[in-house]
């Protein structure tokens, strides 16, 4: 284990160890858009977007349909292409880095989609990093049709039926975690790597040197995590009553959000962790150009996303994270943050997404 200042630094100095300049990170689509800053402007890597719709035979994509949650699993399937279509462009891919539960998606990768990937690295000595910083907000059961539980981490899956010293997930599984989103503590730098590679463990300890927390902080985290909880019955203040409290708003927000956008019509994927909702609003886009083309450029495709994202912001006052800025493969997809208002914001933005819609419709 090492700590470092924040997600972003203990991340950037373990790809830094497994990869060098040039070699590839394949992440899924859509992703966490600052990947393509943490992981390139120093460590000098190449982002290499994993799609993974048409990659599911089982699951059915028409265009005015919503599109699943299993549609967006990466597998052996989407993840051989990404590799084949690195290679061809001079990219060799070391890193598998995961984000559970998913930025901006909203969701958690089933056990068994989390198992795929780390059995598929290890026969491809490829390394599975799993960023699981919203891990402590997961507020839900799985909405999906397995049984499978909502969330688990991928530590505790790389550690079945094997053996050794620590864990026993071997060199190709990492994890990293930090307090900035289930405890609110962004400004505090406080991150954290797990690793059983041994061929990177004094490299991460020395890149550590130069983004330490310091001793004041290390301290003020400890008391708040250890404080007893003032509950009867013992226990932790942090894990006993702060977070369930916190995933409890977190779940009424979303409920209202969700609602919201069923009594409109709108689709999205039904959210049990994070604080995002994932929407589509494809109904909305311009309607195409008029050029001829049998097949629409992706300039046209990014330049629809655009009108109607601005529309939104300028129009009807709705700041929306467009789809595409995250490698979304099709256009008017959305991501909503829902926690980051006060209680009358986030009314008045529930208005004005029905004023938006009803608009829209002529209603």
């Amino acid at each position: 284990m090492v700590v470092g200042a924040g997600c972003n630094a203990v991340l950037e100095n373990l790809c830094i160890c497994l990869a060098n300049p040039g070699e590839g990170v394949l992440i899924p689509t859509p992703y966490y858009a600052a990947f393509e800053f943490d992981l390139v402007a120093r460590a000098g890597l190449d982002i290499i977007p994993v799609p993974t719709l048409g990659h599911h035979p089982e699951v059915t994509i028409e265009n005015d349909a919503a599109v699943p949650p299993e549609a967006y699993y990466p597998n052996r399937s989407s993840l051989d292409a990404a590799v084949a279509v690195a290679r061809e462009s001079g990219t060799e891919p070391k890193i598998l880095l995961l984000s559970h539960p998913n930025n901006p998606l909203g969701v958690c990768y089933p056990p068994s989609v989390i198992k795929e990937c780390i059995d598929w690295g290890r026969e491809n000595e490829i390394h599975v990093v799993s960023d699981e910083i919203y891990a402590g907000s997961v507020y839900r059961e799985s909405a999906t049709s397995t049984e499978d539980p909502t969330f688990e981490s991928a530590l505790s899956i790389a550690s079945r039926d094997t053996s050794g010293e620590g864990l026993g997930i071997g060199p190709y599984v990492h994890f990293v975690y930090a307090l900035s989103k289930d405890f609110c503590l962004s400004g505090l730098r406080v991150g954290a790597a797990y690793s059983e590679n041994q061929d990177i463990r004094m490299p991460m300890q020395k890149l550590n040197d130069l983004c330490q927390i310091s001793s004041q902080t290390q301290l003020l985290v400890e008391r708040m995590l250890t404080a007893p909880s003032t509950a009867d019955g013992g226990g932790y203040w942090s894990t006993d009553e702060f977070l369930p409290e916190a995933r409890r708003r977190m779940r009424d927000r979303n409920g209202r959000l969700e609602t919201c956008l069923d009594e409109m019509g709108i689709p999205h994927l039904t959210a049990d962790a994070g604080m995002f909702v994932w929407m589509d609003m494809r109904e909305f886009l311009p309607p195409m150009g008029d050029d001829g083309a049998a097949v629409e450029s992706q300039e046209s495709i990014d330049t629809r996303e655009r009108t109607l994202y601005l529309e939104m912001l300028q129009e009807h006052g709705l700041l929306f994270t467009p789809g595409r800025s995250m490698k979304n493969e099709l256009p008017g997809f959305f991501r909503c943050v829902f926690t980051a208002a006060s209680d009358d914001e986030f009314d008045l933005a529930l208005e004005r997404i029905v004023k938006f819609v009803e608009e829209k419709r002529g209603l």
